[in-house]
């Protein structure tokens, strides 16, 4: 059986790793006003900040049309004889509920739909690893055993330098984002039960960092290979210091840098940074 791996653009896997490991992706959508891109397609990272600095409002986010889906589906049946779609989480979006619904309409093709519970590269991690496995010749089955077994030890932590992005974009309660507000904290985040919450409240930037970096230590120092990315909003050049001095500290670690590209940076905030691993 012939398998191919999709993923949405939330997953924001660099291209030339999505073409070196014949990735599919379905694209998200950011709004401003009457505009609408596709992020990864019409709208990069580096576009997504420049353009948000020359508007007054925030814009809006949407879910591929549920058409799309189908199209992409029905385009793999050409070639493949099923497909796991791999998505950010359920919890904070309908994409894949869409792909669900999208999967059982099709005959000529097996639809595997996959609720990653997550969301940027460590939602790359699964479609990676997926696609390795299926050049490999695995079974849909054993691919997704895999990657239920990957879940056992993805972490994901994240810091925003501002509440106030996820308050108006409904994933982080107004209580929440008012407590934060006025203590001025920098809380770390991350997903639980498919929702983003506070892992915890952290008073400055560099004490939330220094925190990740210790919960990242109690993977990474038992010496257990892994894979790292580090996660930037418009914040490149951090990035590759954080990574420059992880990658000493832990020689047995893979890393990879990535970023959150229109549609989760409309919700962290410019600014935002992130370390997700899991044990390879």
């Amino acid at each position: 059986m012939k398998t191919a791996v999709v993923t949405d653009s939330t997953a924001y896997i660099p291209k030339e790793l999505r073409d070196r490991h014949h990735i599919h992706m379905i694209p998200l959508n950011v709004v401003f006003g009457e505009a609408s891109y596709k992020e990864e397609i019409d709208m990069s990272w580096k576009d997504y900040y420049k353009e948000v600095k020359a508007h007054n409002n925030l814009p809006t986010t949407s879910q591929p049309a549920y058409g799309e889906l189908i199209a992409l589906y029905e385009k793999l049946a050409e070639s493949y004889d099923a497909v796991i779609s791999i998505h950010l989480s359920s919890g904070i979006s309908g994409t894949f509920n869409s792909a669900v619904s999208a999967g059982g309409m099709l005959e000529n093709i097996k639809v595997y739909p996959y609720d990653s519970e997550i969301s940027c590269m460590a939602q790359g991690f699964y479609a990676i690893e997926a696609a390795e496995m299926a050049e490999k010749g695995a079974a849909p089955e054993e691919i997704l055993s895999h990657l239920d077994h990957m879940k056992t030890s993805m972490r994901a932590y994240f810091m925003v330098d501002n509440l106030s992005h996820l308050q108006r974009g409904g994933r982080l309660s107004g209580a929440q984002a008012f407590v934060g507000s006025l203590l001025k904290v920098k809380p770390i985040l991350h997903f639980e039960n498919k929702l983003i919450v506070p892992f915890e409240k952290i008073r400055t930037r560099k004490k939330a960092l220094n925190r990740i970096y210790e919960l990242l230590d109690e993977d990474a120092g038992k010496g257990k290979p892994l894979r790292v990315v580090v996660i930037h909003a418009n914040r490149e050049e951090e990035a590759e210091q954080i990574i420059e001095e992880l990658s000493q500290q832990y020689p047995h670690a893979e890393f990879y840098k990535s970023y959150f590209g229109p549609v989760i940076g409309t919700h962290l905030g410019e600014g935002a940074m992130g370390i997700a691993w899991y044990l390879v």
